[in-house]
């Protein structure tokens, strides 16, 4: 996986396994991510769900988990300690790698949308991507719980959602965003009087004058004081730190720390970090960390078993690359085959491969020559930008495969099965999106090979040329694609949407071909 989004859902639901199941098998079931954890609290009767993914599918796996919650979790009979407005109370993503905080605002806007709109559930965005300042924090949103939203939400107009109505069901309302990674970390005192706890977190919180990157509660948990925090950045407020200020400030009230507790994950930096300052180990190196060695060497042991089976010597001393990159049989022969997949999906995502993979070749064949000396810098973005599309495109190959497999096995559940036409629509959900997702990504290189066929080293023209004709063969068969599954969709209204948006991909893709072209046959009277 080249990139990866992370997304953490909080769901206002901790004493029902079943209900947590049920929500995390929508998950797994909308696309194809990984769940790396959950955990349940039956006293803030919460649970936190961390799962990760390609954009495109944690954006698919996010709204699933959303609408499963919202059938499965009524509000009005929610108590817990801690505070919520929503069955989805928070639902947050986070850039991993290859990917932007910005792309993941992107995101959680394309979500909120769409839980506003098809679920009729108020929507607030919040940190990265909020639209108003006074909704960064999510504390001023939750400001009055669920009980107090439902009283002005439809007449306070500072409450009024980002998207969604202005009245607040049994789902209540969600709060989605973008934000860095998070760490949420518990710390348990030994007295059962919750002023103690409330009054730590005052003084170790930001709002309150303490930790610049630190949000903190009291709250009372299974008889015990506990001092609730999430850290927004462990780098600049580590978690040594706040733990022994809050030593200090617990024996002011004659307590002390017992224990602490991790909600979720956690990166392993901030736990070495911590160790190196109990320890006192001032001097240590990353490299004396036995896991971070292995690591390296298995990583090295990678690079030199790719590099001598790029690379193979002949009897005769001279050098070849191996016969697999340019001796595509194993696929042709797979579409041959004549079973459905993989079939016009996949091909149309590698023609985006493709497309991709030639404007890199063409930005790198400009890069260092004197005439292109002003675009150079242009270049090397284009190239690494294309390196992104061709990994992306080539991970869509599998994912049209597996997304038509399920359309068919979909079609094999009893009939007398009562889920089986959700699993169905279902299936042709991720159906569509998939050769969606291959349209916009053809798109882009659609515009790579535009700028290479203007600015790059013109003895690859044909090249540039070639990089748009089969970018555009990839929207158009990505087109077809996403056309003949949205008939299916029982959702009229989503499938006008979806269909609405990859004509007008193709229609913009159209357009570029066709300059790429133009631009292609001036360079060439010009050379």
């Amino acid at each position: 996986m080249n990139r990866l989004v992370e997304c953490v859902p909080n769901f206002s639901e901790g004493r029902r396994p079943e209900t947590v199941q049920a929500i995390i098998d929508a998950i797994q079931r909308a696309a194809p991510v990984h769940v790396l954890d959950y955990s349940s609290d039956a006293d803030h009767n919460r649970s936190v769900v961390t799962f990760v993914g390609a954009p495109e599918h944690v954006e698919a796996a996010a709204f699933a988990a959303i609408e499963k919650a919202s059938h499965l979790i009524d509000l009005n009979e929610h108590q817990g300690e801690h505070p919520r407005i929503g069955a989805t109370d928070v639902c947050p993503f986070v850039p991993l790698r290859g990917v932007s905080l910005d792309d993941c605002v992107q995101i959680a806007r394309r979500v909120g949308q769409r839980v506003g709109e098809e679920l009729g559930i108020p929507v607030y965005f919040y940190e990265a991507a909020a639209a108003r300042p006074d909704r960064v924090n999510l504390e001023d949103i939750r400001r009055g719980e669920f009980e107090g939203l439902r009283e002005v939400i439809q007449t306070d107009p500072d409450r009024k959602p980002d998207f969604g109505p202005a009245a607040l069901g049994s789902a209540g309302a969600t709060v989605i965003g973008a934000r860095p990674f998070l760490i949420a970390f518990n710390v348990y005192l030994d007295t059962d009087d919750v002023e103690v706890a409330k009054k730590i977190a005052r003084a170790i919180r930001h709002s309150g004058g303490g930790m610049r990157y630190l949000k903190a509660l009291g709250l009372l948990v299974e008889g015990r004081a506990q001092v609730s925090m999430n850290f927004t950045n462990f780098e600049k407020t580590p978690l040594h730190r706040v733990v022994e200020l809050i030593r200090r400030e617990a024996g002011r009230y004659g307590a002390r720390v017992v224990d602490s507790e991790l909600v979720g994950m956690i990166p392993q930096a901030a736990l070495v970090e911590s160790a190196q300052w109990y320890l006192q180990l001032d001097n240590l190196k990353p490299e004396q960390i036995i896991e971070n060695r292995l690591t390296e060497l298995l990583s090295d042991a990678a690079a030199r078993a790719a590099a001598e089976e790029t690379v193979r010597i002949l009897p005769s001393g001279a050098r070849r690359a191996p016969e697999s990159p340019l001796r595509p049989e194993g696929f042709i022969q797979a579409v041959a085959e004549g079973t459905a997949t993989p079939g016009g999906g996949a091909v149309a995502a590698l023609c985006g491969a493709l497309s991709a993979a030639l404007a890199a070749m063409v930005a790198r064949v400009t890069v260092g020559k004197r005439r292109y000396a002003e675009v150079e810098d242009e270049m090397r973005q284009v190239a690494e930008r294309a390196d992104q599309l061709t990994a992306a495109l080539t991970d869509a190959i599998a994912e049209d495969v597996e997304a038509f497999n399920l359309v068919m096995a979909a079609y094999k559940i009893d009939k007398e099965d009562p889920k089986r036409a959700e699993q169905i629509q279902a299936a042709y959900m991720r159906a569509a999106n998939a050769p969606l997702h291959v349209a916009r990504l053809a798109l882009d290189c659609l515009q790579l090979a535009e700028t290479v066929a203007e600015k790059g080293n013109v003895n690859a023209s044909s090249d540039a040329g070639v990089a748009a004709q089969v970018g555009l063969a990839a929207v158009e068969g990505a087109t077809l694609n996403v056309l003949v599954n949205v008939k299916e969709f029982a959702n009229a209204h989503l499938a006008g949407q979806v269909r609405g948006e990859v004509v007008a991909v193709r229609d913009r893709a159209r357009v570029a071909y066709r300059r790429v072209m133009a631009t292609l046959e001036a360079r060439a009277e010009l050379k």
